[in-house]
């Protein structure tokens, strides 16, 4: 016996899994909700400079005219202002005339007296609440670094943790924090304080993920870990649908960030009533808990008598090979530690990193598709809806590492393709983009199951956080790449549509992971490598090897 046979037998896919599965879910809708929430509370208005102090007229256009000179768009300017106003302008003769003439003659200045905003879309964002425009607009990206700085700190920090304390704690105290650092950010009071805070929600956000993923994953058989993987991910999708609704109902940034922060005051309180992960209480010696945990499950599934059966012994026995293996410490550096290790560890840094690096390049910058940010919002988050039923279908039929290359190379030949279409085609362009957003939706989809089942539970924690620390690490850079565009337009889409392609080529060399058991130990990860170099040079080998690893090679879907 096996651990997933015990789990079989106190009911693998019961009254429990479900309930466990939902509640795991629901912090997942928001999710989104804080990741894409800079969209609308960083939005920029059309704004102008505001006119001299001392100016007093009846007429806002008048105002308008003589203070503020109109652009290359016939726009006013955004940044500059006349020194003095040019009163000659309320004249058309002289209007005409003046613009024909160069108007760097006319003395400039900054925008001294503030800028005037149109509220047309949100009655009020951190963007006027504390002028992030002209000089300070750099500000609005380096708020989206600081924030995705925070998850790639949270990832390091709670994967090692929750390797070291447990799933069950991480997950409280990262629901707090949440809920906690999102108050706390919607009663900012600067913009140094806005950031901190959401440095926090950041760094919550991955031991959320981490610590959801890891329960939901551990307690549920191998035959339906695609599915459900894949109905985690949906959640996240819904999450983006929801956001739009929200922010269209809440148009003031303050009340809509508490409103996407005061679920996970909700999802903390029932936090508790959770079962920490029985794989990882037996392989961290605490045996009679994992019991305990075992029996729980039993009893809520309704198998009373299987309740009563298991016992230390049967769970000793059952975990074995695994406990043998994991009398050691472990750490970041098993990572690296073999040979097989490297390579997983490696390829799918590249994947993270590139398929992170690219989503939030097309997904944080919704204003430049020239319709509205509500619209383009529910478009880019239901797209997601095909793309993860056909890579869901895929990763069944075809298998992990052929689904993982084609969405990444898939994305980034739309990006690529899209830098050569005029910019007048709007539809196409946002077309485009729309298939190359999902997907990238497909390749995180891929990439959540796939590495879960590649690193072993002794260190998948360790593992997740490191890799999801490359994705955090590619949001950061994303931002920091659009402040490229404005010398060079065509750089930013050329890097966002490069970097998926290179990692689609990392992704081939990743082993299959299709019908497997998940591996506990180091040693199952290399048993399996092992197998797998054996099934392609020794086809007729493959049985044996089968028996002698213990590893499950089914060729069948999941």
């Amino acid at each position: 016996m096996v651990f997933s046979d015990l789990l079989e037998q106190v009911g693998s896919t019961g009254r429990f899994q479900i309930l466990h599965v939902t509640l795991l879910s629901m912090p997942i809708l928001m999710m989104a909700s804080h990741n894409l929430l800079q969209n609308f509370v960083a939005s920029v208005p059309p704004h102008h400079c505001a006119p001299h102090a001392n100016l007093s007229m009846s007429s806002t256009g008048d105002v308008l005219r003589v203070t503020v000179p109109l652009g290359q768009n016939g726009q006013p300017e955004r940044c500059r202002r006349y020194t003095h106003p040019q009163w000659q302008l309320l004249d058309s003769n002289s209007s005409e005339s003046l613009m024909e003439e160069d108007m760097e003659e006319i003395e400039m200045q900054k925008c001294k007296d503030g800028w005037d905003y149109n509220m047309t879309e949100m009655s009020s964002t951190i963007i006027t609440e504390w002028d992030l425009v002209c000089d300070q607009r750099a500000l609005k990206q380096m708020s989206q670094t600081t924030y995705m700085g925070g998850v790639l700190v949270g990832s390091v920090l709670f994967g090692g943790l929750s390797d070291r304390f447990g799933r069950r704690i991480l997950l409280q105290i990262s629901n707090l924090m949440m809920a906690v650092g999102g108050t706390c950010t919607a009663f900012s009071t600067s913009f140094t304080m806005f950031c901190i805070f959401r440095v926090c929600c950041g760094m919550a956000l991955s031991g959320l993920v981490l610590n959801s993923f890891s329960l939901i994953v551990e307690w549920i058989p191998t035959r339906v870990r695609t599915v459900v993987g894949t109905g985690t991910g949906y959640c996240y999708t819904t999450g983006q649908l929801i956001l739009a609704v929200v922010a269209y109902s809440i148009r003031d940034w303050r009340w809509l960030t508490l409103a996407v922060s005061l679920p996970f005051y909700v999802s903390f309180l029932y936090s508790w009533w959770f079962l920490e992960s029985a794989r990882w209480l037996v392989l961290t010696k605490k045996s009679e808990l994992a019991v305990k945990n075992l029996k729980t499950v039993a009893r809520i599934n309704g198998r009373h008598a299987e309740a009563d059966k298991i016992n230390l012994e049967m769970l000793q026995e059952s975990m074995k090979k695994e406990m043998a293996c994991s009398q050691g410490s472990y750490s970041a550096l098993d990572l690296l530690r073999t040979s097989t290790m490297r390579t997983i560890t490696v390829c799918l840094s590249a994947v993270w990193f590139s398929t992170s690096f690219a989503y939030y390049g097309l997904s944080m910058d919704l204003q430049k598709f020239g319709v509205s940010i509500y619209l383009i919002q529910v478009i880019f988050g239901a797209v997601d809806i095909p793309a993860k039923i056909l890579v869901t279908i895929s990763m069944s039929m075809l298998g992990r590492k052929p689904s993982q290359c084609g969405a990444l190379v898939l994305s980034g030949l739309m990006i690529l393709i899209n830098l050569l279409v005029p910019y007048d085609l709007q539809v196409l362009r946002t077309s485009l983009a729309v298939i190359g957003k999902g997907c990238l939706a497909a390749s995180f989809n891929c990439c959540y199951l796939y590495s879960g089942e590649l690193y072993p539970t002794v260190i998948r924690q360790t593992g997740m956080g490191w890799v999801s620390m490359m994705a955090r690490f590619g949001a950061m850079v994303a931002p920091l790449v659009l402040l490229l565009g404005e010398d060079s337009p065509w750089l930013p889409g050329f890097i966002y549509g490069g970097a998926p392609i290179i990692s689609g080529i990392f992704a081939f060399f990743l082993p299959e992971t299709l019908g497997q058991s998940l591996p506990d130990t180091v040693q199952d990860v290399e048993d399996r490598g092992l197998v797998q170099k054996k099934s392609k040079t020794l086809p007729e080998k493959e049985d044996l090897a089968k028996k002698d690893t213990g590893c499950v090679l089914l060729n069948e879907p999941v």
